[in-house]
């Protein structure tokens, strides 16, 4: 597919892939954990099987070595996914996409007893080019999963705002609860230094979110 660009080091692009046919891309919460798993694994120029992990052995304990992308924000939807990226190496984001989508559905369709595509290809790539573009994605990444309780908010405002909050502080498949300081192994999916310290600490991130909780952009 031409996009039109070219992924170029040390650029942060918005990437976004959903299931064909808009099918739900998960069977449950394990398909969801698998994947997050994945997230951190397939950022790696080394090649790892999470089947033939030992038992026991945590996924976020592996030393990966040199890493493909730099992870700034991710949200995992039922049908699709959202991931904020930047290019660290040469072809970097194309190799993660690949290594990532193409081992889940792997899983997924072993498990499920299907064969074919799951998830859609090529997967979307919009080039970040403003700090007010990357504020955007910052805020709404995170909270896309509001979607599944409030599917108007974007486009209507937060209807319940404690429902909300309550639910996203209960997600577990996005980066929110990474950028409210809730420690947890998925902490190690993302890789904040090389993003602005304005989107990516703790503080700036709280600012950002009730922002948008007040006026969705």
């Amino acid at each position: 597919m031409d996009r039109g660009f070219n992924f170029e080091v040390d650029n942060i692009y918005h990437i976004y892939t959903r299931g064909v046919d808009r099918r739900i891309i998960y069977g449950g919460d394990p398909d969801f954990l698998l994947f997050q798993k994945l997230l951190f694994l397939c950022n790696s120029t080394m090649r790892f099987d999470v089947r033939e992990l030992p038992i026991g052995m945590s996924v976020y304990d592996i030393k990966r070595e040199e890493t493909l992308v730099y992870i700034g924000a991710y949200a995992q939807m039922p049908n699709h996914i959202h991931l904020l990226l930047m290019e660290k190496v040469p072809g970097g984001i194309s190799k993660f996409m690949s290594k990532t989508l193409t081992s889940y559905a792997k899983v997924f369709n072993a498990k499920m007893g299907r064969t074919g595509t799951l998830l859609e290809r090529p997967f979307k790539a919009k080039h970040v080019d403003s700090d007010g573009y990357l504020a955007n994605l910052y805020g709404y990444i995170p909270l896309n999963p509001i979607k599944l309780i409030d599917p108007a908010w974007k486009e209507k405002g937060i209807q319940d705002k404690r429902k909300a909050k309550e639910f996203l502080d209960n997600y577990r498949f996005s980066s929110y609860l990474d950028y409210m300081g809730v420690e947890r192994p998925e902490n190690k999916i993302l890789n904040r230094d090389p993003f602005p310290p304005e989107f990516t600490k703790k503080s700036s991130f709280e600012h950002l979110i009730s922002e948008f909780f007040s006026n969705p952009q």
